[in-house]
């Protein structure tokens, strides 16, 4: 039983990687191979299990008698729904990121950010938008604020070359400012919700290395050819933002940093802060559409003013598909935590190398293998408390490591479908400068 969940994740996994070559979307063996990881145990689950004592809740390895199928099922629902209810928790705090973020958007909130961009020398633009994808990710996640400044920089240049070098710098910005926050990445967020670091902790051990990771590429960039001069401006007149986008992109942002402080306040979990600050700034959104609070099913509206409800569209446009992901990802993940090959994995990997070794490695192959579930592994193979050191450096190295490539990140891939970055063009002139912002960064952390 232990083999087959090993080798249905490692065809599953391999699925994912090659998702462009056999043309299926990542979401499909994802599913399946979580649905397929489950059941296997299920079948096969007969005389050892390490899952869920329903007795005490706490995780261990129970010797099953052979003919208590009762027995054996109840371990298993038990073990299932304390994973999914830990996956859920990450689940619902992205969808209320999301949700957020969209109504932002919907307000033309960010237009305000583009209207602060006032440089024309093209090495004094690219720190400022660096800088600024840098905070920002840090706040809104760092795929949402890729996104938006790619888009924000189309309107400012239009000249393709340009557009290429601040992209693949917007992406190893966005990766480095999302390392050091407990929203800015998804692994982070998976560490801080798993209750592995501390807000205030994790921003003072990872602020420091995390801007090395990107101060050094700019040092290097801005004595490259390719900087120099000014830059043609497509748009020289500014855009009026009115004034419920300025609201909207305040009260937003607000909301969102407060999340961790509404945790540390309340000592509830990190989505019960989000759905606070959902439900706050939904309300929000509606007084500005000068609409009444809804929330009905689209499909049960008849009026066309709710019809309009800016909260209704922003949840229409949150990336379900990418949510489903992480689900099954994280759920076979959990399979194999449950029958103690994470475990075993983490046993030998300390017998054979020191620690700052495989975190090193594991932000390097973070870059290849998608860092999800690396770090969803990572959780199952160190038993070091809150705010261990090895934590922070799991953050670093996963969140900053997937820079290296284009398609090591979700930002680096959604880079690469909106400006068109070649696989090749990344690797030859912006993975050099991201590994050397990576390697700076794991060596402040280890001297400091």
């Amino acid at each position: 039983m232990e083999l087959l969940v090993v080798v249905i994740f490692l065809l599953g996994y391999t699925a994912i990687i090659f998702e462009q070559a056999l043309r299926i979307d990542k979401l499909i063996p994802s599913l399946l191979m979580m649905v397929c990881s489950w059941a296997a145990i299920a079948v096969g689950m007969n005389h050892s299990w390490f899952g869920i004592d329903p007795m005490t809740g706490e995780k261990s390895f129970l010797l099953l008698k052979e003919g208590y199928h009762d027995t054996r099922m109840q371990l298993l629902e038990t073990t299932l729904l304390h994973h999914f209810g830990k996956t859920a928790e990450i689940l619902i705090f992205l969808i209320g990121a999301m949700t957020i973020v969209e109504l932002i958007d919907h307000f033309h909130g960010f237009d305000v950010i583009k209207n602060v961009i006032k440089a024309r020398k093209k090495t004094s633009l690219l720190w400022l938008i660096s800088l600024l994808a840098f905070v920002l990710s840090a706040v809104i996640d760092n795929l949402t604020a890729t996104i938006i400044l790619i888009s924000i920089f189309r309107k400012i240049n239009s000249n393709a070359t340009d557009r290429l070098w601040f992209s693949g710098f917007i992406v190893i910005a966005a990766n480095a400012g999302g390392a050091w926050s407990p929203i800015g990445d998804v692994t982070t967020t998976m560490l801080w919700v798993a209750n592995k670091v501390t807000t205030i902790h994790l921003i003072q051990h990872l602020i420091v290395p995390s801007l090395i990771n990107i101060i050094i590429p700019l040092i290097i960039a801005s004595f490259l050819p390719v900087f120099r001069g000014n830059i043609d401006r497509t748009n020289e007149e500014e855009d009026v933002t009115n004034h419920a986008g300025k609201v909207m992109l305040s009260s937003g942002l607000l909301l969102i940093i407060l999340v961790p402080v509404f945790k540390m306040a309340t000592h509830l979990p990190p989505y019960m802060g989000m759905m606070c600050a959902l439900a706050v700034f939904a309300l929000i959104a509606e007084i500005h559409s000068h609409r009444m609070v809804t929330f009905t099913s689209p499909d049960s509206i008849h009026n066309e003013e709710q019809k309009s409800s800016p909260t209704l569209r922003a949840l229409t446009k949150i990336e379900i598909p990418t949510l489903l992901f992480f689900l099954g990802i994280l759920m076979s993940v959990a399979a194999l935590e449950s029958i103690g090959s994470i475990d075993h994995l983490g046993n030998w990997i300390s017998g054979i190398m020191p620690e700052q070794l495989f975190v090193t490695l594991l932000g390097l192959f973070s870059a290849i293998i998608d860092n999800v579930p690396l770090v969803a592994a990572s959780l199952g193979m160190f038993n070091q408390g809150l705010d261990a050191d090895v934590w922070h450096f799991i953050a670093y190295a996963a969140g900053t490591g997937g820079s290296i490539l284009i398609i090591g990140s979700a930002a680096g891939v959604v880079a690469m479908g909106m400006e068109n970055i070649s696989f090749g063009w990344y690797l030859k002139h912006i993975a050099p400068l991201a590994l050397a912002g990576y390697l700076g960064g794991v060596l402040y952390f280890l001297l400091f």
